[in-house]
């Protein structure tokens, strides 16, 4: 027989092996081709051109996508080696050399990977304009749309794959040169039995695995409080919370499993015997991957999570920190001319002036002995800000409201109440500032922090702040667009008519800018987080495959012994359960946490998008379930 036909025959019987792993190869090959066509598509060029987070954040993305492309072939190529060690070891005791059936394995993976190359690039080049499409809309752009086919993609496509076969072949090759006949042979029948009962010991470590958990949520709570500790905090949550579920997968669960089945007096009936005794045989050896899958998961639900947020309430955070669409400080000629402007386009809007003084102050701590923190305030009447439509509380005669939309990711001190003291001209020199509100009175461009009083203490402080360079009377004059959907021609009148060395900006500019950024870090996040979901669930999925071969003769005997399919799949499916629901519980639980801490960087609620990406997340991985179940069934009727 030929190599050819050996390695035809090899891949026809083995095609049930083969099928997700195809899948899952064609997949991220159409995923990086998709990529690499938007990448060169000259609407994106152009984009990267003019903004250095484009180009990186594509080129980064990029990385990213083959790093978890070639890990993921190599953990899967890994499994199919095992699983067919005692064909290697066959074809090693009958007399052919390691060279050929290194060779031989070489060569299939290579023919299956050239297919699946074909296939992804065909059906990449078929999804790239809806791709496209999608991405363009994410990021608020009209454009003309054509079906492209991107030679560069072709060959930065080819490349990777190139990588690939050349990391499977080396794989493929120290795999048949280092192991003997005898581990071959045994290969696939290395399972990790307990040799004795969990110790006194086992039982601190399990705890040590759950208490470390605790600690890593503890600690995460603290990082907004701490913003000056950013990093070494995160690094110490992030060794906390994954060394904590390596013990808890190790030896927590192991633990559990066996104070239950001592409860049972060891009578664990036919459902148990075949979930919870697989379980307590295996824990220890899943403990490495189980971790990797509920950290990777945690990660995706995080990332992709945070970034659909970020999209979300892009237009409401964008009008927390600018409530007004156009803003401008002591520039009454300007605001005079782009009144007329807007009106000669005839755009609807309301205008108004509003008072306001600059003076220096310090925040007064509550620790006499500590620095009082110098900085720059502004000053506003909230009469004269609900005459200009912007719904506020009015506070108390000599108290004020702090607003300040970027106070939590600044790492400021937001416990009130607390003092500003300032230079004045009789004794009282200071204002009682009574609480604090995530969000603006006045657009954030405008040097100063800001504060609101009622019309009675601004008229008061106006007279005696002293009348030096602590102080500054100011004028804004501020526009609200009724006609909002002429919106972009009155942000070209406006950014006309300023002076664009002093770095102002409108509501429209800000908000698409905005909308430009988050929508290429959802799209990215997209991306990866289903290369992250595809990965992780294919490598949960191979694993059972190789547990279902290894157990088939148990099936037999019990299907010998009178028992029936559907009973039998009732105990198997309590394992599949297990095994899947526990990382993703655990994974999930680690993404609530980290998106705690997410949660300063926006103001609106997070509350939809979460629930979104997780059901989303959850409802992909109980399809990898059902497959493994599906997977299970087809074993067990065809084990007699």
């Amino acid at each position: 027989m030929t190599i050819q036909k050996l390695v035809i025959r090899s891949m026809r019987k083995n095609i049930k092996m083969y099928y997700l792993y195809f899948f899952a190869m064609i997949f991220s090959i159409s995923l990086y081709f998709i990529f690499s066509t938007l990448q060169n598509d000259p609407t994106i060029v152009h984009m990267a051109k003019t903004s250095m987070n484009f180009s990186t954040s594509f080129q980064v993305a990029g990385i990213l996508l083959i790093l978890i492309t070639i890990l993921f072939t190599v953990y899967a190529t890994n499994i199919f080696i095992r699983r067919r060690s005692q064909e290697i070891g066959l074809y090693q005791l009958i007399g052919l050399s390691k060279a050929w059936v290194a060779r031989v394995l070489i060569l299939e993976h290579t023919i299956l990977g050239l297919g699946a190359l074909l296939i992804g690039i065909l059906v990449g080049a078929l999804l790239s304009r809806l791709f496209l499409l999608v991405f363009l809309n994410l990021i608020g752009l009209e454009a003309m749309v054509g079906l492209t086919f991107s030679s560069q993609a072709v060959i930065q496509t080819i490349a990777v794959f190139t990588c690939l076969i050349a990391v499977t072949s080396v794989q493929i090759i120290v795999t048949v040169y280092r192991r003997t006949l005898i581990q071959l042979f045994q290969a696939n029948h290395k399972n990790d039995y307990f040799s004795k009962r969990p110790s006194f010991v086992s039982g601190i470590l399990g705890l040590a695995g759950l208490s470390l958990i605790g600690f890593g949520y503890y600690v995460s709570t603290l990082i907004v409080e701490h913003a000056d500790l950013l990093m070494f905090l995160m690094l110490l949550v992030l060794a906390s919370t994954i060394f904590g579920t390596y013990l808890v997968f190790h030896t927590t669960i192991s633990w559990i499993l066996y104070v239950f089945r001592k409860k049972q007096n060891g009578n664990l009936g036919l459902y148990n015997s075949l979930s919870v005794a697989p379980l307590m045989q295996r824990m220890k050896g899943h403990a490495n991957s189980l971790t990797l899958i509920t950290v990777l998961s945690a990660m995706t639900i995080t990332m992709i999570s945070l970034s659909y947020s970020l999209y979300y309430s892009t237009e409401n955070d964008v009008r927390l920190a600018m409530p007004f669409d156009f803003a401008v400080e002591n520039m009454q000629e300007e605001a005079a001319i782009i009144s007329s402007s807007l009106e000669e386009e005839q755009i609807e809007f309301d205008y108004y002036q509003l008072d306001a003084i600059r003076f220096d102050g310090a925040w007064v701590e509550e620790d006499r002995n500590g620095n009082n923190r110098h900085r720059t305030f502004m000053l506003f009447s909230a009469e004269q800000m609900e005459q200009a439509g912007i719904d506020v509380e009015s506070p108390p005669a000599g108290e004020a409201i702090y607003y300040n939309t970027r106070a939590i990711i600044e790492g400021m001190e937001i416990a009130f109440p607390k003092d500003v003291q300032y230079a004045s001209n009789d004794e009282e020199n200071r204002l009682t500032v009574s609480h604090f509100m995530l969000e603006n009175v006045m657009n954030y461009r405008f040097y100063g922090e800001q504060l609101l009083v009622s019309e009675e203490t601004f008229e008061r402080m106006r007279d005696t702040i002293q009348d030096d360079e602590y102080k500054e009377s100011l004028t804004f004059e501020v526009f609200h667009l009724l006609d909002t959907e002429k919106s972009d021609t009155a942000s070209n009148i406006f950014l006309t008519n300023v002076d664009s060395d002093e770095y102002i900006t409108d509501f429209y500019s800000a908000y698409e800018e905005s909308r430009q950024t988050f929508g290429l870090l959802i799209f990215i996040a997209g991306l990866l987080g289903f290369v992250f979901i595809l990965s992780t669930g294919s490598i949960l999925y191979f694993k059972q495959m190789t547990e279902a071969e290894q157990e088939k003769k148990h099936y037999r005997t019990l299907r010998q012994l009178g028992f029936q399919v559907n009973d039998i799949m009732k105990g198997i499916i309590r394992k599949q359960l297990f095994v899947y629901l526990i990382p993703l519980g655990i994974g999930l639980i680690h993404a609530a946490f980290a998106l705690n801490v997410g949660s300063v960087l926006i103001a609106a609620s997070m509350l939809t998008p979460i629930i979104i990406s997780m059901a989303a997340y959850i409802v992909i991985y109980l399809i990898f379930a059902a497959f493994t179940i599906q997977y299970y069934k087809g074993i067990v009727k065809g084990a007699l």
